[in-house]
């Protein structure tokens, strides 16, 4: 046998064992006389030793040979260790080793295989096996696992059935762009990998399959960030006869069980339920972070028409109040405003006053507001003595934008994101379509398939930018942990959302003709929600990224540096396609 234990196993009740250990040379401390190896496998490290005149002295010139990320058996008796490492579980003991043998050796890897590495992102990206030795990825993938496991114990214990949908299917022109695979055996025609699972569960609930779910691969073809990949993991969702609030208890429910079973965090308290037009007005986004305050005000009506051009002429503008930063240098209120301007946050300037502890005031516009009018700025947003106002202005849903941005930033400079803390939330109440200028038409906020609510109905046809949808999200710390709606069931109000999507009828039934044909056969009332794997399990680690959270990832570009993908093809593949590519 290649080992009896793994490296992380023992411990004081296995001394005077026989044991076998397999795995990679961690590190060596060759003392002349002395050598220690730390022999690691996924499961810890446990000290060899060996000492010169007790040890073999081929096995000793042997160990001596040998270099870090050799693969390695060893046999010995465990002995109690003379300087513990309360650090690992094995810190207790040690192996004195008997025998010896290579089973695979390693040149000098490129980057150091330890926590701390020296190794940049690309350069690990290009050797991930060698990353994911190190332990923070395999922490990260063992949460995965669990989150995974615990996941489906919650759905299987509530009577939810996992069913695998296909992932080559019909193009949709809704939603991100697709990954298109050509067909070999019906020429000129093209699958697409599936952006979600959304019309095939939907199918499942017509089916009868009242409660489904799948843990899913989707594909988005867009440009990526630190929570986007090109292929991304769903745990995807649908109920049939439910309304609304039977989606979010169920999901609250889950959501809670992970808590508890994976991060030892029981919440007893409900998630807080917040409309998406008080999330918008007092945070700037759909996805607010509750975890600190610092709350947009709008301060329109107190700040114009007193002579200053900017606020004058402006939509809209709005103010955040930052606790205990009136001692601000001039040099950090201009990196802020350098911050404001970046094309990220697209703002044109930052107005500020300090509110200083003596109870004056000094502001970036003391030429036309006096304290008297700076002391409505300090009540409007809630600051005191010490804090700091800062203010935007212009359009209205670009300056609640970038003052959502700034509102994170101050966030991050002020140290207020811990990520020890969990603040839970539901966003409601989304609208149901938004009008897009450059095509000059309305477009579903969440996807075509989202009903809205019933007191709504009537406003479909004569203001259907004012109908809200039965659309939800899943926000944890400032992130959509994952969203659904309850679905249109009704073939009539299907056609309708179609209509107002600004698809004719043929094209309605060209995309999505199956579906509407369904709905003929008896429709259930349904709904459902596809939760983020990866960005639920990067939140657990306290990561921003949920590239660490993947085993093979993709960089910013959507290329797999490792495999090098994607890649041409050969010439006769194209063949078999009828494919010829442009020059």
């Amino acid at each position: 046998m290649y080992r009896t234990h793994t490296c992380g196993e023992l411990n004081i009740n296995n001394i005077g064992e026989k044991v076998i250990l397999s795995g990679w040379i961690q590190k060596m401390r060759d003392k002349g006389k002395m050598i220690w190896v730390d022999l690691r496998d996924r499961y810890g490290i446990t000290q060899i030793i060996l000492e010169d005149g007790v040890t073999d002295s081929k096995i000793f010139e042997n160990v001596r040979s040998a270099g870090r990320e050799y693969v390695v058996q060893i046999s010995g008796e465990v002995i109690k260790r003379f300087s513990v490492n309360p650090n690992i579980p094995t810190g207790e003991v040690e192996i004195k080793i008997s025998e010896f043998k290579i089973l695979n050796k390693s040149e000098t890897p490129p980057f150091t295989i330890e926590d701390e590495t020296d190794g940049g992102d690309e350069i690990r990206m290009k050797y991930r096996y060698l990353d994911l030795r190190r332990n923070p990825l395999k922490e990260n993938l063992m949460l995965r696992h669990k989150i995974t496991q615990e996941t489906r114990v919650f759905l299987d214990s509530k009577a939810f059935m996992e069913v695998e949908t296909p992932y080559l299917i019909k193009s949709t022109p809704e939603g991100a762009r697709d990954f298109i695979v050509p067909s070999r055996m019906n020429q000129g025609q093209f699958y697409a990998l599936p952006q979600s699972p959304q019309t095939f569960k939907q199918l499942l609930m017509i089916s009868g399959y009242d409660k489904y779910f799948q843990i899913v691969k989707c594909f988005r073809d867009e440009d990526l960030r630190a929570d986007r990949q090109p292929e991304f993991t769903q745990i995807d969702c649908e109920m049939s006869f439910v309304h609304q609030d039977d989606i979010l208890n169920n999901f609250e429910a889950m959501t809670k069980h992970l808590f508890k079973k994976v991060k030892g965090i029981d919440i007893t308290e409900k998630f807080q339920q917040m409309p998406y037009s008080e999330a918008m007005s007092k945070y700037g986004s759909d996805k607010p972070d509750l975890r600190f305050d610092m709350q947009i005000n709008e301060l329109s009506e107190i700040v114009k028409n007193k002579g200053f051009v900017v606020f004058d002429k402006a939509e809209y503008i709005g103010g955040i109040c930052a606790k205990g930063c009136a001692t601000y240098s001039r040099k950090q209120l201009d990196a802020l405003t350098t911050f404001v301007k970046t094309p990220q946050v697209g703002a044109t300037g930052l107005v500020y006053a300090k509110y200083n502890e003596d109870g004056s005031f000094k502001s970036s516009v003391d030429k036309f507001f006096n304290a008297e009018e700076l002391t409505k700025w300090a009540k409007a947003t809630g600051a005191e003595k010490g804090d700091l106002i800062l203010i935007l202005a212009g359009n209205k849903n670009k300056t609640l934008s970038a003052l959502s941005d700034l509102r994170l930033e101050m966030a991050n400079r002020l140290g207020l994101k811990d990520n020890t803390v969990f603040a839970p939330l539901w966003v409601v109440d989304f609208p149901l379509l938004e009008w897009d200028e450059e095509s000059e038409r309305f477009h579903a906020m969440h996807h075509p398939f989202t009903s809205p609510k019933a007191e709504d109905f009537d406003l479909l046809e004569t203001k259907p930018g004012e109908v809200r949808a039965n659309a939800y999200d899943l926000v944890i710390n400032g992130v959509e942990i994952g969203g659904g709606s309850i679905r249109i069931h009704d073939n009539k109000m299907q056609k309708l959302m179609f209509k107002h999507l600004g698809f004719t009828d043929e094209e309605a039934e060209n995309q999505f003709g199956f579906l509407l044909n369904a709905f003929k056969y008896g429709a259930p009332p349904h709904g459902g929600i596809a939760l983020g794997l990866d960005r639920l399990v990067s939140l657990f680690a306290g990561l921003e990224s949920i590239r660490d959270v993947i085993a093979f990832p993709k960089n910013n570009s959507g290329r797999d540096v490792m495999i090098d993908s994607p890649s041409q093809v050969a010439k006769e593949q194209l063949d078999d396609l009828n494919l010829k590519l442009k020059s």
